[in-house]
């Protein structure tokens, strides 16, 4: 803590001795210096600490751990970290780099090379398999956490626009002849497109206030519903997700837009057949 002095004597007086002034000058000079040094340390703390990172090397070992030709764990060990198996999350990391510049491989004005796109994907698919936070994957990966929410959120725009119109649409009538097909095949459930169900999701940072909302006596913790309806094929039809924990399946079918377009005549005719009837939906 520097001295503070008063104004008064921050300036020599005629009254004062020589010997005074130049005590009180050097000590204006030291006070000065003080707060210029300050302010050069404020300065420099505010800047952008560079860390060097070995990219290449964190590459490398990325590629030993699950993507070489006999890598350290298997398919089983990557299925359960990456929530999908080998072959599909290269088939999209070769969509993304082919179609978004930000996942390919350049160099900056300095020559540095950026990350790989297995390592932008990996780190995009591991946070949304595991929720983990930004700043975990930089002794891992060697990535910043500015970086890893950056490679979350372009991932996903990324799969928004490369899947949306082939995985995030409505079933047609062709999907659903389909899905009477195979019901009626394996299942002999002639009419039927899916199997609808609830699950319930924890929520860890729930407010304090919002616990009697979203928590129930056979939940340790409060969760969030999410209602959806799945196929054979692993297909997901309909998803609703949102309702409070505390809510039943038939409180949040109540509240989902799953029969919505049958409500407002807008859903495909799906017409079936049980026990030698048939049934039409008119639409």
């Amino acid at each position: 803590m520097p001295p503070i002095l008063p104004p008064e004597l921050m300036t020599s007086s005629s009254s004062s001795s020589d010997s005074d002034t130049e005590a009180l000058m050097f000590m204006k000079t030291c006070y000065e210096a003080i707060i210029l040094q300050e302010e050069g340390d404020t300065a420099r703390s505010k800047r952008r600490r560079s860390i060097r990172r070995d990219r290449e090397a964190g590459h490398e070992r990325l590629v030993e751990l699950y993507f070489a030709d006999h890598p350290r764990f298997n398919e089983g060990i990557f299925k359960d970290r990456f929530r999908m198996s080998r072959r599909l999350f290269l088939k999209i990391v070769s969509d993304i780099e082919q179609n978004f510049e930000w996942f390919q491989l350049r160099q900056d004005a300095r020559g540095r090379t950026s990350f790989s796109p297995l390592q932008k994907c990996t780190v995009a698919i591991r946070q949304l398999a595991t929720g983990n936070v930004y700043d975990e994957y930089d002794e891992t990966f060697s990535m910043s956490e500015r970086t890893t929410r950056e490679c979350l959120i372009n991932f996903c725009d990324a799969i928004l626009k490369l899947y949306k119109d082939e995985f995030l649409h409505s079933p047609t009538s062709h999907d659903i002849e389909r899905l009477y097909e195979a019901h009626g095949q394996y299942h002999g459930l002639p009419g039927m497109i899916g199997s609808i169900d609830c699950t319930h999701w924890e929520w860890r940072n729930c407010p304090r206030e919002y616990h009697g909302q979203y928590h129930r006596g056979d939940h340790a913790n409060p969760t969030i519903i999410l209602e959806a309806v799945a196929s054979q094929d692993m297909w997901f039809w309909h998803a609703f997700f949102g309702a409070p924990g505390a809510n039943n399946d038939i409180n949040v079918l109540n509240q989902s837009p799953l029969f919505a377009n049958e409500l407002h005549s807008v859903a495909p005719r799906c017409p079936f057949v049980v026990n030698a009837r048939q049934y039409k939906i008119v639409v």
